[in-house]
C-alpha cells in the first residue's frame, strides 16, 4: 500500500475501502456460481427446453454484466 497523503487517518478509511470492496466481490461471486448452477441444473432436467441457449447466454454474459454493475458501487 502507497500513502500518497501524510494524513494517516487515510489508513483506517483504506481499509473501510478494502472491507467494502470485498464484500461485493464475494456477493458477485456467489451470485454469478448461484445463477449459473442454477440454469446448469434447469438445463440437465430438461426444463428449459427452446430457451436453454438464450438463458446460458444470460448466465454467462448477463451475470458478467450484473457483476461489474455491482462492482461499480465502490466507485461512490
Amino acid at each position: 500500500v502507497i500513502l500518497m497523503d501524510d494524513d494517516p487517518r487515510k489508513i483506517a478509511e483504506a481499509i473501510r475501502l478494502s472491507a467494502r470492496t470485498l464484500g461485493i466481490v464475494r456477493q458477485n461471486i456467489v451470485f454469478a456460481i448461484g445463477i449459473k448452477l442454477l440454469v446448469l441444473l434447469l438445463s440437465a432436467l430438461g426444463l428449459l427446453g427452446e430457451a436453454a441457449m438464450w438463458l446460458a447466454v444470460f448466465a454467462d454474459v448477463g451475470v458478467s454484466v450484473i457483476a461489474v454493475l455491482n462492482a461499480m458501487r465502490t466507485l461512490r
